[in-house]
Protein backbone atom coordinates (compact mmCIF):
# COMPACT_ATOMS: atom_id res chain seq x y z
CA UNK A 1 0.00 0.00 0.00
CA UNK A 2 2.67 1.98 0.99
CA UNK A 3 4.59 2.04 -2.68
CA UNK A 4 1.22 2.59 -4.47
CA UNK A 5 0.44 5.63 -2.44
CA UNK A 6 4.15 6.84 -2.83
CA UNK A 7 3.28 7.01 -6.73
CA UNK A 8 4.12 3.03 -8.45
CA UNK A 9 2.42 2.81 -11.17
CA UNK A 10 1.63 -0.18 -12.37
CA UNK A 11 0.56 -2.31 -15.50
CA UNK A 12 -3.19 -3.26 -14.32
CA UNK A 13 -5.42 -2.44 -11.59
CA UNK A 14 -8.09 -4.91 -10.72
CA UNK A 15 -11.04 -3.12 -8.63
CA UNK A 16 -12.92 -6.58 -6.94
CA UNK A 17 -11.67 -9.74 -5.42
CA UNK A 18 -14.30 -12.18 -6.16
CA UNK A 19 -13.61 -15.03 -8.24
CA UNK A 20 -13.16 -12.67 -11.14
CA UNK A 21 -11.27 -10.36 -10.24
CA UNK A 22 -9.03 -12.75 -8.09
CA UNK A 23 -8.81 -14.71 -11.53
CA UNK A 24 -7.83 -11.43 -13.40
CA UNK A 25 -5.30 -10.58 -11.11
CA UNK A 26 -3.83 -14.00 -11.30
CA UNK A 27 -4.07 -13.74 -15.40
CA UNK A 28 -2.48 -10.69 -15.48
CA UNK A 29 0.66 -11.26 -13.09
CA UNK A 30 1.24 -14.59 -14.61
CA UNK A 31 1.94 -13.26 -17.60
CA UNK A 32 4.84 -10.85 -16.06
CA UNK A 33 2.72 -7.89 -15.52
CA UNK A 34 2.34 -5.20 -12.05
CA UNK A 35 -0.81 -5.96 -10.61
CA UNK A 36 -2.59 -4.39 -7.67
CA UNK A 37 -5.82 -5.65 -7.28
CA UNK A 38 -7.90 -3.97 -4.45
CA UNK A 39 -11.46 -4.88 -2.98
CA UNK A 40 -13.56 -2.39 -0.37
CA UNK A 41 -14.22 -5.61 1.78
CA UNK A 42 -12.94 -8.97 1.92
CA UNK A 43 -11.68 -11.69 -0.19
CA UNK A 44 -14.82 -13.50 -1.61
CA UNK A 45 -17.09 -11.00 0.21
CA UNK A 46 -19.75 -10.06 -2.47
CA UNK A 47 -21.36 -13.11 -5.12
CA UNK A 48 -18.46 -15.52 -5.26
CA UNK A 49 -19.01 -16.87 -1.77
CA UNK A 50 -22.93 -17.53 -2.14
CA UNK A 51 -22.81 -20.17 -4.64
CA UNK A 52 -24.15 -23.56 -4.75
CA UNK A 53 -20.20 -24.85 -4.63
CA UNK A 54 -20.84 -26.50 -7.44
CA UNK A 55 -18.48 -27.08 -11.16
CA UNK A 56 -21.32 -26.65 -14.20
CA UNK A 57 -20.41 -28.20 -17.14
CA UNK A 58 -23.30 -26.29 -18.89
CA UNK A 59 -26.15 -28.82 -18.78
CA UNK A 60 -28.98 -25.93 -18.64
CA UNK A 61 -27.63 -24.08 -21.03
CA UNK A 62 -27.75 -26.85 -23.95
CA UNK A 63 -31.47 -27.12 -23.13
CA UNK A 64 -31.54 -23.71 -24.19
CA UNK A 65 -29.75 -24.70 -27.07
CA UNK A 66 -26.82 -21.73 -26.02
CA UNK A 67 -24.28 -24.04 -27.13
CA UNK A 68 -21.05 -21.57 -26.76
CA UNK A 69 -21.89 -21.08 -22.75
CA UNK A 70 -22.68 -25.38 -22.58
CA UNK A 71 -19.28 -25.46 -24.26
CA UNK A 72 -17.40 -23.01 -22.06
CA UNK A 73 -18.55 -23.97 -19.29
CA UNK A 74 -17.66 -28.29 -20.20
CA UNK A 75 -14.58 -27.03 -21.05
CA UNK A 76 -13.21 -24.82 -17.73
CA UNK A 77 -14.87 -27.34 -15.94
CA UNK A 78 -12.75 -30.44 -17.13
CA UNK A 79 -9.81 -27.76 -16.20
CA UNK A 80 -10.27 -27.17 -12.16
CA UNK A 81 -11.02 -30.78 -11.64
CA UNK A 82 -7.74 -31.81 -13.35
CA UNK A 83 -5.16 -29.10 -13.73
CA UNK A 84 -5.89 -25.91 -11.54
CA UNK A 85 -7.74 -27.00 -8.69
CA UNK A 86 -8.18 -31.01 -8.11
CA UNK A 87 -7.79 -30.34 -4.33
CA UNK A 88 -11.02 -27.97 -4.06
CA UNK A 89 -12.55 -29.98 -6.63
CA UNK A 90 -14.18 -33.52 -6.93
CA UNK A 91 -17.31 -35.90 -9.56
CA UNK A 92 -20.43 -35.44 -7.69
CA UNK A 93 -22.78 -37.79 -8.93
CA UNK A 94 -26.47 -35.68 -10.12
CA UNK A 95 -29.89 -37.89 -10.38
CA UNK A 96 -33.19 -37.23 -11.28
CA UNK A 97 -35.56 -39.47 -10.03
CA UNK A 98 -38.05 -41.11 -12.63
CA UNK A 99 -41.24 -40.46 -10.20
CA UNK A 100 -44.86 -40.13 -11.48
CA UNK A 101 -44.85 -36.70 -10.92
CA UNK A 102 -42.43 -35.68 -13.80
CA UNK A 103 -43.80 -35.88 -16.79
CA UNK A 104 -42.68 -37.93 -19.61
CA UNK A 105 -41.46 -34.83 -21.71
CA UNK A 106 -39.47 -33.57 -19.35
CA UNK A 107 -38.07 -37.34 -18.93
CA UNK A 108 -37.43 -38.01 -22.57
CA UNK A 109 -35.94 -33.77 -22.70
CA UNK A 110 -33.42 -34.39 -19.78
CA UNK A 111 -31.92 -37.98 -21.17
CA UNK A 112 -31.12 -36.35 -24.59
CA UNK A 113 -29.74 -33.39 -22.45
CA UNK A 114 -27.63 -35.52 -20.19
CA UNK A 115 -26.58 -37.43 -23.16
CA UNK A 116 -25.65 -34.46 -24.80
CA UNK A 117 -23.63 -33.09 -21.81
CA UNK A 118 -21.55 -36.96 -22.40
CA UNK A 119 -20.63 -35.57 -25.67
CA UNK A 120 -19.59 -32.18 -24.65
CA UNK A 121 -17.63 -33.71 -21.99
CA UNK A 122 -15.82 -35.67 -24.39
CA UNK A 123 -15.33 -32.54 -26.84
CA UNK A 124 -14.29 -30.65 -23.76
CA UNK A 125 -11.70 -32.92 -23.17
CA UNK A 126 -12.87 -34.49 -19.77
CA UNK A 127 -12.54 -38.12 -19.72
CA UNK A 128 -14.77 -40.80 -18.62
CA UNK A 129 -12.52 -41.33 -15.46
CA UNK A 130 -12.83 -38.11 -14.16
CA UNK A 131 -16.70 -37.54 -15.15
CA UNK A 132 -18.51 -41.18 -15.81
CA UNK A 133 -20.80 -41.15 -18.54
CA UNK A 134 -24.00 -40.96 -17.62
CA UNK A 135 -26.72 -44.03 -17.60
CA UNK A 136 -30.18 -45.39 -16.31
CA UNK A 137 -30.49 -46.60 -12.98
CA UNK A 138 -32.90 -49.15 -11.81
CA UNK A 139 -35.00 -48.52 -8.31
CA UNK A 140 -32.69 -50.12 -6.08
CA UNK A 141 -29.76 -48.23 -7.40
CA UNK A 142 -31.87 -45.08 -7.10
CA UNK A 143 -32.70 -45.40 -3.58
CA UNK A 144 -28.94 -46.48 -2.36
CA UNK A 145 -27.98 -43.04 -3.81
CA UNK A 146 -31.25 -41.46 -2.13
CA UNK A 147 -32.71 -43.47 0.26
CA UNK A 148 -35.18 -40.69 1.05
CA UNK A 149 -36.74 -40.35 -2.21
CA UNK A 150 -40.77 -41.50 -2.28
CA UNK A 151 -41.12 -44.98 -3.71
CA UNK A 152 -44.69 -45.02 -4.84
CA UNK A 153 -44.61 -45.51 -8.60
CA UNK A 154 -40.38 -44.87 -8.54
CA UNK A 155 -38.72 -46.18 -11.80
CA UNK A 156 -35.74 -45.66 -11.19
CA UNK A 157 -33.38 -42.38 -12.22
CA UNK A 158 -30.89 -40.77 -14.26
CA UNK A 159 -27.54 -40.21 -13.68
CA UNK A 160 -25.29 -38.12 -15.06
CA UNK A 161 -22.06 -36.25 -13.14
CA UNK A 162 -20.64 -33.20 -12.92
CA UNK A 163 -18.17 -30.95 -11.13
CA UNK A 164 -18.29 -29.94 -6.77
CA UNK A 165 -16.48 -27.63 -4.83
CA UNK A 166 -15.06 -27.79 -1.59
CA UNK A 167 -15.72 -24.43 -1.26
CA UNK A 168 -16.37 -21.30 -3.48
CA UNK A 169 -14.48 -18.77 -0.96
CA UNK A 170 -11.91 -21.23 -0.31
CA UNK A 171 -10.92 -20.90 -4.01
CA UNK A 172 -11.11 -17.57 -4.39
CA UNK A 173 -8.54 -17.36 -1.48
CA UNK A 174 -6.28 -19.69 -3.56
CA UNK A 175 -6.35 -17.69 -6.89
CA UNK A 176 -6.07 -14.77 -4.74
CA UNK A 177 -2.60 -16.12 -2.82
CA UNK A 178 -1.59 -17.94 -6.44
CA UNK A 179 -1.80 -14.29 -7.57
CA UNK A 180 0.09 -13.14 -4.83
CA UNK A 181 2.95 -15.39 -4.98
CA UNK A 182 3.35 -14.51 -8.74
CA UNK A 183 3.83 -10.86 -7.38
CA UNK A 184 0.36 -9.18 -7.36
CA UNK A 185 -0.44 -6.46 -4.55
CA UNK A 186 -3.31 -7.91 -2.91
CA UNK A 187 -4.94 -5.21 -0.90
CA UNK A 188 -8.63 -5.22 0.91
CA UNK A 189 -10.54 -2.83 2.85
CA UNK A 190 -9.58 -0.39 0.20
CA UNK A 191 -12.46 1.20 -1.48
CA UNK A 192 -12.25 2.52 -4.62
CA UNK A 193 -14.22 6.30 -4.53
CA UNK A 194 -13.34 7.15 -8.07
CA UNK A 195 -12.13 5.36 -10.87
CA UNK A 196 -10.53 6.19 -14.78
CA UNK A 197 -8.85 4.37 -17.12
CA UNK A 198 -5.48 5.29 -15.55
CA UNK A 199 -5.86 4.42 -11.87
CA UNK A 200 -8.45 5.14 -9.35
CA UNK A 201 -8.87 7.02 -5.78
CA UNK A 202 -9.04 5.06 -3.10
CA UNK A 203 -10.30 5.32 0.78
CA UNK A 204 -8.68 2.79 3.46
CA UNK A 205 -11.49 1.30 5.17
CA UNK A 206 -9.58 0.97 8.33
CA UNK A 207 -8.01 4.12 8.88
CA UNK A 208 -10.10 6.12 6.51
CA UNK A 209 -7.13 7.54 4.53
CA UNK A 210 -7.61 8.34 0.69
CA UNK A 211 -4.89 7.61 -1.61
CA UNK A 212 -4.50 7.00 -5.32
CA UNK A 213 -3.07 4.53 -7.27
CA UNK A 214 -2.15 4.75 -10.98
CA UNK A 215 -2.09 2.26 -14.01
CA UNK A 216 -1.66 1.57 -17.31
CA UNK A 217 -4.99 0.05 -17.41
CA UNK A 218 -7.90 -0.92 -15.43
CA UNK A 219 -10.08 -4.12 -14.43
CA UNK A 220 -13.46 -3.36 -13.02
CA UNK A 221 -14.60 -7.03 -11.67
CA UNK A 222 -16.89 -5.53 -8.85
CA UNK A 223 -19.80 -7.94 -9.62
CA UNK A 224 -23.10 -5.97 -8.42
CA UNK A 225 -21.38 -3.28 -7.38
CA UNK A 226 -19.76 -2.62 -11.00
CA UNK A 227 -22.39 -0.35 -12.46
CA UNK A 228 -21.98 2.01 -9.60
CA UNK A 229 -17.90 2.85 -11.01
CA UNK A 230 -18.93 3.24 -14.55
CA UNK A 231 -21.57 5.49 -16.26
CA UNK A 232 -23.97 3.86 -18.77
CA UNK A 233 -23.95 0.30 -17.24
CA UNK A 234 -26.75 -1.34 -16.60
CA UNK A 235 -26.76 -3.92 -13.96
CA UNK A 236 -30.03 -6.67 -13.38
CA UNK A 237 -29.45 -8.61 -10.23
CA UNK A 238 -30.72 -11.79 -9.75
CA UNK A 239 -30.91 -13.49 -6.29
CA UNK A 240 -30.20 -16.76 -5.89
CA UNK A 241 -30.99 -18.39 -2.70
CA UNK A 242 -30.32 -21.10 -0.56
CA UNK A 243 -31.39 -23.33 2.20
CA UNK A 244 -28.73 -25.20 4.77
CA UNK A 245 -29.98 -28.36 6.30
CA UNK A 246 -28.45 -31.30 7.97
CA UNK A 247 -27.95 -34.32 5.35
CA UNK A 248 -29.52 -36.98 7.35
CA UNK A 249 -32.31 -34.88 7.02
CA UNK A 250 -32.58 -36.10 3.19
CA UNK A 251 -32.40 -39.68 4.24
CA UNK A 252 -28.76 -39.87 3.64
CA UNK A 253 -28.42 -38.19 0.17
CA UNK A 254 -24.96 -39.63 -1.48
CA UNK A 255 -25.67 -37.78 -4.92
CA UNK A 256 -26.90 -34.24 -5.73
CA UNK A 257 -31.03 -34.64 -6.16
CA UNK A 258 -32.15 -32.68 -9.02
CA UNK A 259 -35.85 -31.94 -8.59
CA UNK A 260 -37.87 -30.28 -11.80
CA UNK A 261 -39.99 -27.39 -10.81
CA UNK A 262 -43.63 -27.68 -12.03
CA UNK A 263 -44.42 -25.99 -15.04
CA UNK A 264 -41.01 -25.04 -16.04
CA UNK A 265 -38.86 -26.11 -18.87
CA UNK A 266 -35.55 -26.37 -17.92
CA UNK A 267 -35.46 -25.55 -14.16
CA UNK A 268 -34.57 -27.56 -10.83
CA UNK A 269 -34.36 -27.05 -7.24
CA UNK A 270 -30.99 -29.04 -6.25
CA UNK A 271 -30.42 -30.53 -2.90
CA UNK A 272 -26.30 -30.71 -2.89
CA UNK A 273 -24.82 -33.12 -0.10
CA UNK A 274 -21.52 -32.33 1.86
CA UNK A 275 -18.37 -34.11 3.04
CA UNK A 276 -19.19 -32.37 6.44
CA UNK A 277 -22.65 -33.10 7.45
CA UNK A 278 -24.54 -30.80 5.39
CA UNK A 279 -26.51 -30.18 2.58
CA UNK A 280 -27.45 -26.91 0.33
CA UNK A 281 -30.68 -27.10 -1.68
CA UNK A 282 -31.05 -24.28 -4.09
CA UNK A 283 -31.77 -22.19 -6.38
CA UNK A 284 -33.99 -19.12 -7.16
CA UNK A 285 -33.41 -16.80 -9.39
CA UNK A 286 -35.55 -13.59 -8.64
CA UNK A 287 -34.88 -10.24 -10.27
CA UNK A 288 -33.82 -7.20 -7.42
CA UNK A 289 -34.84 -3.92 -7.44
CA UNK A 290 -33.88 -1.20 -5.35
CA UNK A 291 -30.41 -0.65 -2.96
CA UNK A 292 -28.03 -4.12 -3.50
CA UNK A 293 -27.04 -5.28 -0.22
CA UNK A 294 -23.46 -6.14 1.28
CA UNK A 295 -25.38 -9.55 2.49
CA UNK A 296 -28.50 -10.49 0.88
CA UNK A 297 -31.29 -11.76 2.76
CA UNK A 298 -33.03 -14.55 1.92
CA UNK A 299 -36.76 -14.07 2.15
CA UNK A 300 -39.40 -16.59 3.31
CA UNK A 301 -41.39 -16.97 -0.10
CA UNK A 302 -37.72 -18.38 -1.39
CA UNK A 303 -37.46 -21.10 1.45
CA UNK A 304 -41.03 -22.00 0.99
CA UNK A 305 -40.63 -22.34 -2.63
CA UNK A 306 -37.51 -24.27 -1.95
CA UNK A 307 -38.90 -26.57 0.98
CA UNK A 308 -42.30 -27.30 -1.12
CA UNK A 309 -40.51 -28.65 -4.36
CA UNK A 310 -37.89 -30.87 -2.41
CA UNK A 311 -40.70 -32.09 -0.64
CA UNK A 312 -42.31 -32.91 -3.38
CA UNK A 313 -39.64 -36.15 -3.98
CA UNK A 314 -39.54 -36.97 -0.44
CA UNK A 315 -40.87 -39.53 1.52
CA UNK A 316 -40.89 -37.42 4.49
CA UNK A 317 -41.63 -33.67 3.41
CA UNK A 318 -39.30 -30.55 4.97
CA UNK A 319 -40.32 -28.51 7.48
CA UNK A 320 -39.35 -25.09 8.09
CA UNK A 321 -37.43 -26.21 11.59
CA UNK A 322 -35.00 -28.55 9.12
CA UNK A 323 -33.72 -25.39 7.64
CA UNK A 324 -30.31 -24.61 9.99
CA UNK A 325 -28.79 -21.55 7.86
CA UNK A 326 -29.53 -19.82 4.93
CA UNK A 327 -27.87 -17.57 1.85
CA UNK A 328 -28.44 -16.06 -0.78
CA UNK A 329 -26.15 -14.11 -3.42
CA UNK A 330 -26.78 -11.38 -6.37
CA UNK A 331 -25.81 -12.69 -10.14
CA UNK A 332 -24.55 -9.31 -12.28
CA UNK A 333 -26.29 -9.75 -14.76
CA UNK A 334 -26.25 -7.35 -17.77
CA UNK A 335 -29.76 -5.75 -18.74
CA UNK A 336 -30.36 -7.48 -22.07
CA UNK A 337 -34.05 -6.62 -22.31
CA UNK A 338 -35.78 -9.66 -21.39
CA UNK A 339 -38.21 -10.04 -19.17
CA UNK A 340 -37.40 -12.38 -16.40
CA UNK A 341 -33.59 -12.13 -14.94
CA UNK A 342 -33.77 -16.29 -15.66
CA UNK A 343 -33.76 -15.65 -18.97
CA UNK A 344 -30.81 -13.40 -19.46
CA UNK A 345 -27.70 -15.28 -20.85
CA UNK A 346 -25.24 -16.34 -18.37
CA UNK A 347 -22.79 -15.99 -21.00
CA UNK A 348 -19.86 -13.14 -19.42
CA UNK A 349 -19.67 -9.68 -21.55
CA UNK A 350 -16.88 -8.04 -21.11
CA UNK A 351 -17.25 -3.52 -22.07
CA UNK A 352 -14.72 -1.23 -22.34
CA UNK A 353 -15.59 2.56 -21.51
CA UNK A 354 -14.89 5.46 -23.09
CA UNK A 355 -11.94 6.67 -21.19
CA UNK A 356 -10.75 2.55 -20.85
CA UNK A 357 -11.89 0.95 -17.87
CA UNK A 358 -12.84 -2.54 -18.99
CA UNK A 359 -15.71 -3.95 -16.81
CA UNK A 360 -16.65 -7.50 -16.99
CA UNK A 361 -20.08 -9.06 -15.46
CA UNK A 362 -22.05 -11.91 -16.12
CA UNK A 363 -20.59 -15.04 -16.08
CA UNK A 364 -20.60 -17.90 -14.18
CA UNK A 365 -18.38 -19.23 -11.02
CA UNK A 366 -16.98 -21.97 -13.28
CA UNK A 367 -15.84 -19.61 -15.98
CA UNK A 368 -14.05 -17.20 -14.02
CA UNK A 369 -10.86 -18.29 -15.56
CA UNK A 370 -11.69 -17.29 -19.29
CA UNK A 371 -13.56 -14.12 -18.25
CA UNK A 372 -10.29 -12.63 -16.42
CA UNK A 373 -8.36 -13.91 -19.53
CA UNK A 374 -11.31 -12.14 -21.85
CA UNK A 375 -11.33 -9.06 -19.12
CA UNK A 376 -7.35 -8.66 -19.01
CA UNK A 377 -6.55 -9.22 -23.26
CA UNK A 378 -9.44 -6.07 -23.58
CA UNK A 379 -7.38 -4.18 -21.32
CA UNK A 380 -4.31 -4.49 -23.05
CA UNK A 381 -5.32 -4.00 -26.52
CA UNK A 382 -7.15 -1.04 -25.32
CA UNK A 383 -4.06 0.48 -23.72
CA UNK A 384 -1.72 -0.98 -25.98
CA UNK A 385 0.08 -3.01 -23.34
CA UNK A 386 2.48 -6.23 -24.28
CA UNK A 387 2.48 -9.77 -22.54
CA UNK A 388 2.33 -12.43 -23.45
CA UNK A 389 -0.58 -15.17 -23.90
CA UNK A 390 -2.85 -16.04 -21.14
CA UNK A 391 -1.33 -19.31 -18.86
CA UNK A 392 -3.32 -20.34 -16.52
CA UNK A 393 -5.29 -23.05 -18.30
CA UNK A 394 -2.67 -25.41 -16.49
CA UNK A 395 -1.19 -23.00 -13.81
CA UNK A 396 -1.94 -24.58 -10.39
CA UNK A 397 -3.33 -23.28 -7.59
CA UNK A 398 -1.18 -23.05 -4.36
CA UNK A 399 -2.43 -26.25 -2.69
CA UNK A 400 -3.04 -28.22 -5.92
CA UNK A 401 -1.95 -31.68 -5.95
CA UNK A 402 -3.22 -34.77 -7.64
CA UNK A 403 -6.53 -36.69 -5.76
CA UNK A 404 -4.52 -40.00 -5.40
CA UNK A 405 -1.58 -37.67 -3.22
CA UNK A 406 -3.92 -36.09 -1.53
CA UNK A 407 -5.83 -39.24 -0.69
CA UNK A 408 -2.75 -40.37 1.03
CA UNK A 409 -2.21 -37.42 3.28
CA UNK A 410 -2.06 -37.86 7.32
CA UNK A 411 -4.25 -35.83 9.54
CA UNK A 412 -8.12 -34.91 9.17
CA UNK A 413 -9.83 -36.02 6.01
CA UNK A 414 -10.93 -32.16 5.89
CA UNK A 415 -7.74 -30.82 5.92
CA UNK A 416 -7.02 -32.23 2.58
CA UNK A 417 -10.12 -31.49 0.87
CA UNK A 418 -9.69 -27.55 2.03
CA UNK A 419 -6.13 -27.05 1.85
CA UNK A 420 -4.63 -30.01 -0.48
CA UNK A 421 -1.03 -30.25 -0.33
CA UNK A 422 -0.59 -27.65 2.31
CA UNK A 423 -2.65 -29.54 5.00
CA UNK A 424 0.17 -31.05 6.40
CA UNK A 425 1.39 -27.25 7.31
CA UNK A 426 -2.09 -26.47 8.57
CA UNK A 427 -1.79 -29.27 10.70
CA UNK A 428 1.44 -28.59 12.06
CA UNK A 429 0.29 -25.96 13.82
CA UNK A 430 -1.12 -28.34 16.26
CA UNK A 431 2.22 -29.36 17.39
CA UNK A 432 3.54 -26.57 20.07
CA UNK A 433 -0.21 -26.10 20.95
CA UNK A 434 -2.41 -29.15 20.72
CA UNK A 435 -6.02 -27.28 22.09
CA UNK A 436 -5.78 -25.68 18.16
CA UNK A 437 -6.37 -29.24 16.47
CA UNK A 438 -9.83 -29.22 18.91
CA UNK A 439 -13.10 -28.73 16.60
CA UNK A 440 -14.56 -25.05 16.85
CA UNK A 441 -17.87 -26.42 17.30
CA UNK A 442 -18.65 -29.76 18.86
CA UNK A 443 -19.39 -32.29 15.86
CA UNK A 444 -18.32 -29.66 13.25
CA UNK A 445 -14.85 -29.76 10.84
CA UNK A 446 -13.22 -26.45 11.59
CA UNK A 447 -9.96 -27.03 13.89
CA UNK A 448 -8.59 -23.63 15.65
CA UNK A 449 -5.27 -24.29 13.33
CA UNK A 450 -7.07 -23.13 10.42
CA UNK A 451 -7.81 -19.65 11.86
CA UNK A 452 -4.16 -19.14 12.73
CA UNK A 453 -3.73 -20.48 9.22
CA UNK A 454 -5.71 -17.53 7.96
CA UNK A 455 -4.56 -15.12 10.08
CA UNK A 456 -1.07 -15.82 9.24
CA UNK A 457 -1.50 -17.23 5.60
CA UNK A 458 -4.54 -15.94 3.78
CA UNK A 459 -5.14 -12.33 4.55
CA UNK A 460 -7.31 -12.84 7.18
CA UNK A 461 -7.57 -9.46 9.71
CA UNK A 462 -11.43 -9.98 11.46
CA UNK A 463 -13.46 -12.40 13.30
CA UNK A 464 -16.06 -12.28 10.34
CA UNK A 465 -13.33 -13.19 7.57
CA UNK A 466 -12.25 -15.80 10.05
CA UNK A 467 -15.86 -17.45 10.34
CA UNK A 468 -17.95 -16.55 7.30
CA UNK A 469 -14.94 -16.88 4.50
CA UNK A 470 -11.54 -18.26 5.74
CA UNK A 471 -13.93 -21.04 6.94
CA UNK A 472 -17.86 -21.30 6.86
CA UNK A 473 -18.99 -21.94 9.66
CA UNK A 474 -21.00 -18.59 9.47
CA UNK A 475 -23.08 -20.51 7.30
CA UNK A 476 -24.94 -21.88 10.58
CA UNK A 477 -25.30 -19.12 12.89
CA UNK A 478 -26.27 -20.88 15.96
CA UNK A 479 -22.63 -22.51 15.16
CA UNK A 480 -21.46 -19.10 14.69
CA UNK A 481 -22.74 -17.92 17.62
CA UNK A 482 -20.40 -21.29 19.43
CA UNK A 483 -17.40 -20.41 17.84
CA UNK A 484 -17.18 -16.56 18.06
CA UNK A 485 -15.50 -16.23 21.34
CA UNK A 486 -12.89 -18.97 20.27
CA UNK A 487 -11.99 -16.74 16.82
CA UNK A 488 -12.31 -13.82 19.21
CA UNK A 489 -9.34 -15.21 21.55
CA UNK A 490 -7.33 -16.85 18.75
CA UNK A 491 -6.74 -13.41 16.78
CA UNK A 492 -6.26 -11.83 20.21
CA UNK A 493 -3.19 -14.43 20.52
CA UNK A 494 -2.18 -14.82 16.99
CA UNK A 495 -2.85 -11.79 14.91
CA UNK A 496 0.35 -11.06 13.03
CA UNK A 497 -0.55 -7.01 13.19
CA UNK A 498 -0.11 -6.91 16.98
Amino acid sequence: MAALAGGEVVDVLVVGLGVTGAGAALDAASRGLSVAAVDAADLAFGTSRWSSKLVHGGLRYLANLDFATAYECAQERGILLDHTAPHLTRPIPVLLPLSPSVPLRFVRMHRAGILAGDVLRRVAGTSAATLPRARRLPVGATLRLAPGLRRDGLQGGHLNWDGQLEDDARLVVAIARTAAGLGAKILTRCRVTALAGDGAEVRDELDGALWTIRARSVVNAAGVWADRLVPGLTLRPSRGSHLVLRRERLGGLDAELTVPVPGERARYVIAVPQPNGLAYVGITDEPVDGPVEDVPTVPEADVDFLLDVLSSALTTPLERSDVVGAYAGLRPLLDDGHGRTADISRRHTVITSPDGVVTVVGGKLTTYRRMAEDAVNAALRRHGLTAGPSTTKRLPLVGAAPRAVLSRLGGPEHLARRYGGEASAVLALTVDDPKLGEPLVPGAETVGAELVWALRHEGALDVDDLLDRRTRIGLIPADRAVAQPLAEAILADHDPAV
